[in-house]
């Protein structure tokens, strides 16, 4: 039986392991090849002359093909080439701006291309006698899938949030574990200063990115997802590219020790304010862990009655609310138990501090900024919350669907919404 475009699609992309995507490359279209074969080589007709060394052969998309994703790359072979070149050209001869990938012998376009549109594909492989030899492939891309997608950004642009902000995107049908490769090749992160990092499958429809450090302050950051027309399984393909260009503020970071019942904050590595905290009792505690500032609430109600039953349950205003995790753990002012802070604990799980202190620090933090709870009688537990930072590096990235390559780099793509969190219950 003959494959679909979808079945190349993904069996040439897995044959070709990419490091961390398929766009690591500069962008120049010029880099050193690999070797291959290939059924259609590039002919050379040059009368009495010798042909070139090089030689180069396009494997996708087919000659003649129809109906091929309009997300689709080039992929190509080479054989004595020192260097190759990819052009793409539209029905129209408009040219299509693209990227070589590091291996040499794959090619991407910026963007999505066009529903039931003909393009021409031009491999130019030039060996080192310095003559070229070309291969051609003329395609036409399917029609406009009925079943699509929807890619979004938890951040929107030009957000500047904590250094300890994971970049979230979803996916709004779960992706197969077999398309998840297909799926990182085509996204890309770029820094500046430059950061590695890598892509962790949170769960079928949720992938996040952190670096192996917190980012650092004032970072400019871009990351893009190649979507557009890219196969996702079940006849299902991605809606459209995204792309999305935030910034990190100063790198703060909040420390909270039990044993001392005192929060240290410190703004670019130096201790500005020590803070004075009461902890959750023993019945219930506080968890212990890496955490982000995940939503800032200037006043709200905490109800809990129906999580903690009439007995203990309450309904309370609570101002300066910085949610921490899912279960309902925030760094909040306490009026109430301005008397214990700094000695005993007797929260629900928070982390409370006086109505002065929460106000300087619902002022003085961000969306992303990390706090480190020590010493509790609780361990966080992994996926409460935004917990990229509970994780050591080595698990975190054993959740990406390609190997880490430090060197490497993800893909691009553009368009797309922005998304929401899920909402919890809050704890006092």
């Amino acid at each position: 039986m003959r494959a679909t475009q979808d079945q190349l699609t993904r069996r040439g992309g897995r044959r070709r392991a990419f490091a961390a995507g398929l766009l690591a490359a500069a962008l120049t279209l010029t880099s050193a090849c690999t070797d291959g074969g290939g059924d259609k080589p590039s002919a050379w007709q040059g009368g009495g002359e010798s042909a070139p060394k090089a030689t180069a052969t396009i494997t996708e998309p087919a000659a003649d093909a129809k109906d091929v994703p309009a997300s689709t790359g080039i992929t190509f072979t080479t054989k004595e080439a020192k260097d190759a070149t990819v052009e793409l050209k539209d029905a129209a001869g408009e040219a299509v701006e693209g990227t070589l990938a590091a291996d040499g012998g794959s090619w991407l376009p910026k963007g999505a291309l066009k529903y039931g549109e003909t393009y021409t594909a031009t491999v130019t492989a030039t060996g080192d006698d310095g003559r070229p030899a070309q291969a051609t492939s003329t395609f036409t891309t399917m029609a406009k899938p009925a079943k699509q997608v929807r890619v979004t950004s938890f951040l929107g642009d030009d957000q500047v949030v904590g250094v300890g902000m994971p970049l979230i995107v979803k996916f709004s049908r779960a992706v197969p574990e077999e398309y998840r490769d297909d799926v990182q090749r085509r996204m890309r992160v770029t820094s500046t200063p430059a950061q590695e990092g890598i892509w962790h499958w949170v769960s079928p429809t949720e992938i996040r990115y952190r670096p192996k450090e917190f980012w650092k302050a004032g970072s400019a950051i871009s990351y893009r997802v190649q979507a557009g027309g890219l196969p996702l399984g079940g006849g299902w393909y991605g809606r459209a590219d995204l792309t999305v260009d935030i910034k990190t503020g100063p790198a703060l970071l909040m420390t909270v020790d039990n044993k001392t019942k005192r929060m240290t904050v410190t703004r670019d590595g130096k201790a500005i304010k020590t803070i004075p905290v009461s902890l959750g009792k023993k019945s219930t505690p506080s968890s212990s862990g890496t955490m982000v500032v995940i939503e800032k609430l200037r006043k709200t109600v905490f109800d809990t009655f129906e999580e903690l039953g009439p007995e203990e349950g309450y309904r309370t205003k609570i101002d300066y609310a910085q949610r921490l995790t899912w279960g309902g753990e925030f760094i909040h002012a306490a009026p109430w138990s301005e008397g214990q802070q700094g000695t005993v604990n007797v929260s629900h799980g928070c982390v409370n501090v006086s109505m002065k202190n929460g106000a300087w620090l619902f002022d003085n933090t961000r969306i992303g900024d990390p706090i480190v709870v020590k010493g509790t009688e609780r361990k966080l537990a992994n996926g409460n919350g935004w917990t990229d930072w509970n994780m050591s590096w080595d698990e975190y990235v054993k959740g990406s669907a390609l190997p880490y390559d430090p060197d490497a780099e993800g893909a691009t793509g553009d368009g797309g919404d922005a998304g929401e969190s899920p909402s919890a219950e809050p704890t006092a």
